[in-house]
């Protein structure tokens, strides 16, 4: 008997019923090596839902497994995502984004929202002004104990701008920086997978603007492809991202060069604690009547926590957004105590020291995982002897 090559290594062969909203059923015959996103793709040929030389035809639908209602992950395998023989998957189309209001209804939108606004904290006073007061006999003790974690920001914000200018005198300071670098992942990100570029290219989209999509949404197929489409009458489309630009083959001062190069690092540590609001948090806070500038300062203050968000925007909104890239004053008798100890001074000459700034500030609660490090844990654990001794006095 003759049996073709190719299934003999194909893996087994799986027989999957597939069904649409629109009443179509049918088998489709996979390997268990068939990724999910291909198995798709062989759904949409089956049932012609639209062109499949439109990138939108393949990211607006999605495969369900009937049985545990859970959407299977387009880039794992028919194996990984653990289907038998004869399983019954549902092939879906997402669900459309709703439409923008027209230009006329805006207006009128915000006049809502304006009502339905959250009163300020004057409007509350003035609400409040005849009410008889209570349990006046209450005695409240105004403690000045600081806070150490909300002085620890000012303190690292401060620190950090000291440690740049020491390693900016440091004529290793390029290679020690890229070598630390790759401690938070900075080759990963540079790097683009050859088969997930593969599958825009083949799309027709250009390879330059293919890897840009993939590095601005985390090597991501499907939310890549829709930046695309989304960018593609865009004019700035192929502007290399910041960073990324081609390098000039001007000749200059060698010294120059490195501290180009080395201010370009600083921009792209710096850029990793840009912000991005939780969407999710953003648009259930706005429901509750709060505006949208005020709901992403909120998350920004409290590191997108939704719940610190609400409570921040109906307290007294302490510390306010402007204070949290604010520095420790550098004359105050803490900074100095601490830029004085020589377990700090050593801390700042290292490259790792700084990159363990800057991500504690993105992440705060990454501060226990710097206290435990080897290099760095020793400068964090001064800095906390220094606050609380001061703090005591």
């Amino acid at each position: 008997m003759f049996v073709q090559e190719e299934k003999i290594f194909a893996g087994k062969v799986l027989k999957i019923h597939i069904c649409t909203m629109e009443g179509a059923e049918w088998l489709e015959e996979v390997t268990e090596d068939t990724t999910i996103e291909k198995l798709k793709e062989k759904c949409l040929k089956h049932c012609a839902h639209g062109s499949l030389e439109d990138p939108k035809t393949l990211t607006h639908h999605k495969l369900i497994h009937a049985a545990t209602e859970r959407v299977l992950t387009e880039a794992k395998t028919v194996a990984d995502e653990n289907l038998k023989d004869k399983d019954c998957l549902l092939l879906v189309k997402k669900r459309p984004q709703p439409p923008r209001p027209p230009m006329a209804d805006i207006s009128a939108e915000e006049k809502k929202k304006q009502e339905a606004k959250a009163p300020d904290k004057d409007a509350i006073l003035k609400a409040t002004a005849n009410l008889t007061t209570r349990h006046s006999d209450r005695t409240v003790t105004q403690h000045n104990i600081r806070d150490f974690q909300t002085e620890l920001r000012k303190i690292l914000v401060s620190l950090i701008e000291v440690a740049q200018k020491i390693l900016a005198l440091n004529p290793d300071a390029v290679e020690l920086f890229k070598k630390a670098n790759a401690m938070l992942d900075e080759d990963e990100e540079e790097r683009v997978d050859e088969t997930v570029l593969q599958q825009l290219t083949e799309m027709g989209f250009p390879e330059s603007r293919a890897i840009k999509a993939l590095r601005l949404n985390h090597m991501s197929v499907t939310q890549a492809m829709e930046w695309l489409i989304e960018h593609v009458d865009d004019p700035t489309v192929d502007m290399p991202l910041p960073g990324q630009e081609a390098q000039g083959g001007g000749a200059g001062a060698a010294a120059e060069a490195k501290q180009d190069e080395l201010t370009e690092i600083f921009k792209r540590i710096r850029r990793k604690r840009e912000f991005r609001p939780d969407s999710r948090a953003v648009i259930a806070l706005m429901e509750m009547g709060f505006d949208e500038k005020e709901v992403i300062d909120a998350l920004r203050v409290n590191n997108n926590q939704q719940d610190a968000a609400c409570e921040w925007l109906l307290g007294d909104r302490k510390p306010s957004p402007e204070e949290l890239d604010k520095g420790i004053d550098t004359n105050s008798p803490l900074f100095q105590a601490i830029l004085e100890n020589p377990v700090v001074q050593l801390g700042l000459t290292n490259p790792k020291t700084l990159l363990a700034f800057e991500d504690m500030l993105e992440n705060p609660l990454n501060s226990t995982q710097w206290m435990n490090d080897p290099e760095t844990g020793p400068v964090m654990l001064q800095i906390s002897r220094i606050f609380q001794t001061l703090n005591r006095t």
